[in-house]
């Protein structure tokens, strides 16, 4: 099995499935955003509940599952479809063995949670019930790791950034603090296939102005994951993720790794909060239009583009027009990056039918790119650029 990164059609939202090229395909799916008609007539969405369904492998007991759930930040476009369409609770109370395949919630053997990100969106919006059955979930299996040292597929969980006032100074044992390494999925080694550095959230400031600013700017777990084509590949592929994460964040990004690039350096970047200008610039986009003004700080902590390299947008289809997200002038902006290394950008909006875009990992960390049948009516696979010689830094 090769690695994979498959970007799902889910309008303005994130859902993420990542593949590992291990023996047993470890997953690790990155948000989720399920609507139906169902839920709601009007609503048009593919069934990426089903499409995803079909993708996953089933455990011993029948279970549809995937080793690790990370939820980037618990805004609903991140979230939606969660209870419905997951299991929640302790592995024995799984209730489902008796439905049929197609009903069956998805098992969660290890969910990556940061409580810093919950913590900040709390004071700024109410949560939404799956978001809180999530913060629940999260909670029980802190309570049962404290009290047993110790957990079962299904009560797992990876703490994602420290907690404030030493909450999680007990907990270093399932805890990755900030510039730490993800090694383990599901506490299984990796090694030679995943790894993945943790750049957000920042631990609490004790300024109380940059606190607020952070908070404001749609903190999210931010990682850049290393993927490799077969165990131990001579380059691996990076895949910068950051969910919402808006200009703020950006800025100081680039203020700490200014003088190590490499840390933001990317194959592979999903554009924060759904191509939205408010990861580049302060200024409103509908307000300012061509005058809005691009932060240098947070393009050059979007810019570090390795040759090759592409840029998705888990979005609706991008217009020339006064909405953000997405918008018109953070595609121009990430076209800009893009073009002295002669990558490309994608848009999840652009597939038409129920189809996931999907990223091939290549052993010199280059990337191939399959878009959906229904696009042209021929499955379109193309490499975005020969063996790489080089590094671009895209430093203004």
């Amino acid at each position: 099995m090769s690695a994979k990164i498959e970007f799902f059609p889910v309008d303005n939202g994130d859902m993420t499935l990542v593949r590992l090229a291990d023996t047993v395909s470890t997953t690790i799916l990155i948000d989720v955003h399920i609507r139906s008609a169902a839920d709601d007539p009007n609503d048009q969405t593919p069934d990426v509940a089903k499409l995803l369904r079909r993708k996953l492998l089933t455990d011993s007991k029948g279970r549809p599952y995937v080793d690790a759930f990370l939820l980037s930040h618990p805004d609903k476009d991140h979230c939606s479809g969660l209870v419905k369409h997951f299991w929640l609770g302790a592995p024995s109370d799984y209730p489902d063995d008796d439905l049929p395949q197609a009903e069956k919630r998805i098992f969660i053997r290890e969910i990556w949670s940061s409580p810093m990100v919950f913590r900040r969106a709390s004071k700024n919006l109410t949560l939404c019930d799956d978001a809180a059955a999530f913060n629940k979930e999260a909670r029980r299996r802190v309570k049962l790791w404290e009290e047993q040292g110790w957990a079962a597929e299904g009560d797992r969980i990876l703490i994602l950034g420290e907690d404030e006032n030493g909450k999680t100074d007990n907990l270093t044992a399932i805890l990755i603090k900030e510039t730490e390494t993800i090694r383990k999925i599901n506490q299984n080694s990796c090694s030679g296939y995943f790894s993945a550095k943790l750049l957000a959230p920042f631990p609490k400031q004790d300024d109380e102005e940059a606190e607020k600013l952070l908070s404001k700017n749609h903190s999210s777990v931010i990682l850049n994951i290393e993927l490799s084509a077969y165990q131990w590949s001579t380059t691996p592929t990076r895949f910068l993720t950051g969910g919402d994460a808006e200009v703020a964040i950006w800025d100081r990004l680039w203020t700490k790794y200014k003088n190590t690039p490499r840390e933001l350096s990317y194959d592979l970047l999903q554009a924060p909060h759904h191509c939205s200008w408010h990861s580049l610039s302060y200024d409103s986009w509908s307000t300012y239009r061509e005058d809005a003004e691009v932060s240098p700080d947070a393009r050059n902590a979007l810019g570090q583009a390795r040759e090759g390299a592409l840029i998705i947008s888990s979005s609706k289809k991008i217009l020339d027009d006064d909405k953000d997200p997405p918008c018109i002038r953070a595609k121009k902006e990430y076209l800009a990056i893009l073009k002295p290394v002669d990558g490309g950008f994608l848009c999840t909006g652009d597939v038409k039918g129920c189809e996931t875009i999907e990223i091939i990992p290549q052993n010199d960390g280059s990337v191939v790119r399959k878009v959906a049948a229904a696009v042209s009516g021929a499955a379109q696979i193309a490499a975005t650029s020969a063996p790489r010689a080089g590094t671009y830094n895209g430093i203004l």
